[in-house]
């Protein structure tokens, strides 16, 4: 699974162009595109580069995905008696 962060990608149109690139690269990716966020998941069997470049000739600027902050773990009481 390859998660990029295009800041860059504001709209729909964003968002379609995008998903044709990647299409373009490997016709059977899935692609996730939370626009929100900004973020992208890709699951294909094309290269990295591949993606990052037909991204890029789309007109955007695919970044390393984010790392998400570590989830806050329950504390080894748990509110038990």
């Amino acid at each position: 699974m390859l998660r990029y962060q295009v800041d860059d990608m504001s709209c729909g149109h964003c968002v379609q162009a995008i998903t044709a690139a990647v299409k373009g690269v490997d016709p059977a990716a899935q692609i996730t595109i939370d626009l929100p966020s900004k973020s992208l998941e890709v699951a294909t069997t094309a290269a990295d580069s591949a993606v990052r470049d037909a991204i890029r000739e789309a007109g955007y600027t695919p970044q390393e995905a984010r790392k998400a902050a570590p989830t806050a773990k329950a504390s080894c009481c748990g509110g038990r008696r």
